[in-house]
C-alpha cells in the first residue's frame, strides 16, 4: 500500500477553496485549483515514496505491470493502469465537450502520429466517465428530447433562433439534434455577437419567472459572466440541465455531450485525456471533430448505487465499461475486508478517518483528502474506522459482465 501525492491541475475554472479545504490546507489557495489527479496518466501521475525512493505511480506500473496490476489486468490493458481518479472543483463552467470511444480514439490518434501533426487526441484511449457529486453539482448532460428543445428555444422569443427551431420541428429522430447543434456552432461570424446577446438577455428575463426551464435559463446567465459572447451559451440550451445532490452520480458514455457548470465531485474515468471541445472555454475547440463523434442517441443516465457485501455500508456505482468500477464504503466504527479485494485499486477518503491493514505490519491511515494505491499484490486488506472511503478499481471484462440488457 502506497500513500499517494496527488497532482493539482490549476485550470482557470477551478476553486480557490474546495480542494484546499478538503486536504486541510490554508484557504484561499494562491491560485485556482481545478482537479486533483490520483492515477498514472503521463500528463499528471501521482507521486509516491516506496522503499525510501521518490517515484510516481506511472513509474511503479511501468517498472512492474504484472506485479502492480496483476497478470490478467496487465494483459487486458497493455500494462497500463486502466482508470484515473480525480476530484473536480468547478467554480466556473467547464467546456461543452465529448469523448471518443475506443475505436475512434485509436484510429484518430494513430492517424495523427502517422502524419506527424498536432491534433486534439493525446492518446489512443477512450474516456467514459462517472461523476459522483460530493457537493451539489450542476451539470449539462445529454441532449434534450427534440420537442423539449423546441419549447426551450421558442420560449425565449428570440427571432434569430427561428431557423434552429424550424430545423428541430421539421426533422425526425435524434440526428436532427446534432443538426441543430451544428447550426448554432457554425453560426455566421458577423451575426454571432447579436445572437448570443439576444439569447442571454432573454435568459436573464426568463430566469426570474417560475417557468419549467427557469433554472436552465439562469445557468446561461451565470455562464455568460465567464464566457461572454460564446456560442456555447446558446448550444447549452440543447442539453439537459441537472443539479445532482451529494452522492448522486452520472455516467458519461462515449459520444455523450456534456458540460460541468459548478460544484465539487469525484470523477472516475478511463485513463485518458482525450477531450473534444465546442465552447465555454479558452482552450482549443474543434467543432468539426466534436460533431463527428457526438452521438445524439446517447443518454447520460443517473447511476443509482446498489448495496453489495462489505464492511459498514458498501455500495457499487455500476457502469457498463471495463476500464473502471467505483465502490463507496461508509464506516461507523465497524470494519472488514476491503471491497473490492483484488486487482489494482485507488482508495480515497472524503471524510472521517479510516485505517487500512495488510498483514501485521503494513498499516495506513487516511483522513479527508488522502488517497493510496493498492497493487494486485496487496491482498487480504482490512479497513476500519469512521468515515467514507471511495475505492476505484478496474471494471469487469465483457466476458465477465455478459450481455448488457
Amino acid at each position: 500500500m502506497d500513500l499517494l501525492q496527488p497532482v493539482i491541475k490549476p485550470y482557470a475554472w477551478g476553486s480557490h477553496e474546495a480542494l484546499a479545504r478538503l486536504q486541510g490546507r490554508r484557504t484561499p489557495s494562491a491560485g485556482p485549483e481545478a482537479e486533483l489527479w490520483m492515477g498514472a496518466h503521463p500528463s499528471g501521475p501521482a507521486g509516491m515514496t516506496r522503499g525510501g525512493r521518490e517515484l510516481t505511480l506511472l513509474d511503479a506500473v511501468s517498472d512492474g505491470p504484472e506485479r502492480e496490476l496483476g497478470a490478467a489486468c496487465a494483459r487486458r490493458f497493455g500494462g497500463r493502469l486502466p482508470f484515473l481518479l480525480k476530484v473536480l472543483a468547478a467554480e466556473q463552467p467547464l467546456s461543452i465537450q465529448v469523448h471518443p470511444d475506443r475505436e475512434q480514439a485509436r484510429s484518430a490518434f494513430a492517424a495523427q502520429q502517422a502524419d506527424g501533426r498536432h491534433g486534439p487526441y493525446v492518446d489512443g484511449w477512450p474516456k467514459p466517465e462517472l461523476l459522483c457529486a460530493l457537493s451539489r453539482f450542476e451539470v449539462l448532460a445529454g441532449f434534450r428530447d427534440r420537442e423539449e428543445a423546441v419549447r426551450v428555444l421558442e420560449d425565449l422569443e428570440v427571432g434569430r433562433l427561428r431557423p434552429v427551431v424550424a430545423l428541430l420541428q421539421a426533422g425526425a429522430g435524434d440526428r436532427v439534434l446534432t443538426d441543430a447543434l451544428r447550426a448554432v456552432l457554425e453560426w455566421p461570424s458577423d451575426d454571432r455577437a447579436a445572437l448570443v446577446r439576444g439569447v442571454v438577455e432573454s435568459c436573464r428575463r426568463r430566469a426570474r419567472s417560475d417557468g419549467p426551464h427557469a433554472e436552465a435559463y439562469a445557468a446561461v446567465e451565470r455562464m455568460s459572466r465567464h464566457h461572454p459572447g460564446d456560442l456555447g451559451l446558446v448550444a447549452s440550451l440543447l442539453l439537459n440541465h441537472r443539479v445532482l445532490e451529494p452522492g448522486a452520480a452520472l455516467f458519461m458514455p462515449a459520444g455523450g455531450l456534456h458540460a460541468y457548470v459548478r460544484g465539487v465531485g469525484l470523477e472516475l474515468l478511463a485513463n485518458s485525456d482525450n477531450v473534444l471541445r465546442a465552447g465555454l472555454t479558452a482552450k482549443e475547440v474543434n467543432v468539426p471533430e466534436l460533431l463527428r463523434i457526438t452521438d445524439p442517441a446517447v443518454r447520460v443516465p443517473e447511476v443509482t448505487p446498489t448495496g453489495v457485501p462489505g464492511p459498514g455500508s458498501t455500495q457499487l456505482y455500476d457502469c457498463p465499461v471495463e476500464e473502471f468500477s467505483l465502490h463507496r464504503t461508509r464506516l461507523d466504527g465497524s470494519g472488514g475486508p476491503l471491497v473490492p479485494s483484488a486487482g489494482p485499486r485507488i482508495a480515497f477518503c472524503t471524510d472521517g478517518s479510516v485505517r487500512l491493514r495488510a498483514g501485521r505490519t503494513d498499516h495506513l491511515r487516511l483522513g479527508p483528502g488522502d488517497s493510496c494505491f493498492l497493487s494486485a499484490s496487496d491482498d487480504g486488506v482490512l479497513v476500519e474506522g469512521e468515515g467514507t472511503l471511495f475505492v476505484a478499481a478496474a471494471g469487469l471484462s465483457p466476458a465477465e459482465r455478459g450481455p448488457l440488457v
